[in-house]
């Protein structure tokens, strides 16, 4: 593995050191004060100064993740609360959103509230408030490299209703400054159930600051709304925060690359001094067709979301419905889908990406 800028075996590695947890690795904790009191999470870092946090009872969710000491995740003035406090109905959902790297929104329904066939469905879904179970969390090595990740099974389901799991496994390297989201979603149901998801990825300070650009690969960006119309010609580029901003979401339709992948960053160029750094997302889209940004230059509420999908979340179920551009999933059937999350870290990773994207 490439560790500390050499390239070291791993009998090199254990002759140095009596526990590899001494470089990086995962460790499980429990939350204990106030509406976080009871979460249990576990916290990984992979030697680069690179780490992050996943709930493991909020979905298995990534909530803090920082890279040498920098915050990349925006926290919400909620900050963690445990899944007792869900609020089921119209926008309930963000009493409890946390904001973190990652939220998903799903499983059988995202986006905004509205009545599907005669059923009230709230904002974006229960999956991340609930507990995941069969956990597991842990390193090992495989060859001279060292595999860390986070797993478990997420379900979503009630009597006579939707019956669908979720299988995910985190995983990165000890040396890297990037991990990978493994999904499979299980229709475990005996009919047809509506399948939507998101990626609800949340980008904060030092980061998120005025002058950031996202690079994306976009062949039109098209305004969701007459406010976020208004701020069209400045989609990509973050602001200074603004008291009253109203929320800005637009969508994109976006070029994949020659294998089928999508990459979308967020650079600022400005930061350390000129150093630079800036995060980005893949994934494949032939899984996720669609990509969200939400701009938030609000006070306090100072947030970027890049939120790839398989929805425009302004509709709702039944507007995807009405539209025939609601996914189903079969009894037995599933899906899997890919996401990756990595850190830039200078000036040069950023333009390189950034020529990879752009041509």
């Amino acid at each position: 593995m490439k560790l500390y800028g050499r390239t070291y075996t791993r009998a090199e590695l254990l002759s140095k050191v009596g526990d590899i947890a001494q470089l990086g690795g995962v460790r499980l904790s429990e939350l204990a004060d106030g509406r976080e009191r009871g979460v249990r999470i576990a916290e990984v870092s992979t030697g680069t100064g690179f780490a992050f946090t996943v709930h493991l009872d909020r979905g298995l969710d990534i909530g803090a993740a920082h890279f040498c000491g920098q915050a990349l995740a925006w926290r919400s003035a909620v900050g963690v609360t445990a899944p007792t406090y869900y609020e089921p109905e119209d926008t309930g959902w963000v009493k409890g959103f946390p904001g973190g790297l990652l939220t998903t929104c799903g499983l059988s329904t995202a986006g905004a509230p509205t009545i599907d066939e005669g059923r009230a469905l709230g904002l974006h879904g229960s999956i991340s408030y609930t507990p995941a179970t069969n956990v597991y969390a842990g390193g090992r090595w495989e060859g001279d490299e060292y595999e860390i990740s986070v797993e478990g099974r997420v379900r979503e389901g009630h009597l006579f209703g939707v019956k669908l799991e979720l299988e995910r496994r985190i995983r990165t390297r000890l040396g890297e400054s990037r991990l990978t989201i493994e999904d499979r979603v299980t229709n475990l149901a005996g009919e047809r159930t509506p399948l939507m998801i998101l990626y609800h990825c949340n980008l904060g300070f030092p980061l998120v600051d005025e002058g950031a650009e996202i690079i994306a690969p976009s062949r039109e960006v098209i305004p969701s709304t007459e406010v976020a119309r208004s701020g069209l010609e400045r989609w990509s580029r973050m602001e200074a925060p603004q008291p009253g901003y109203p929320e800005q979401v637009f969508y994109h339709e976006m070029a994949a690359d020659a294998d089928g992948y999508v990459t979308v960053a967020l650079a600022n160029r400005h930061i350390g001094g000129g150093r630079g750094l800036g995060v980005y997302i893949r994934y494949r889209q032939r899984e996720l067709p669609r990509f969200v940004e939400w701009k938030m230059m609000g006070y306090g509420d100072y947030v970027l979301g890049l939120e790839p999908s398989n929805c425009w979340p302004g509709l709702g179920r039944a507007g995807e419905r009405a539209r025939g551009t609601l996914e189903f999933l079969e009894p037995g059937e599933s899906r899997e889908y890919r996401v990756e999350i990595g850190v830039l870290e200078d000036k040069a990773a950023i333009e390189a990406l950034e020529r990879s994207i752009r041509g």
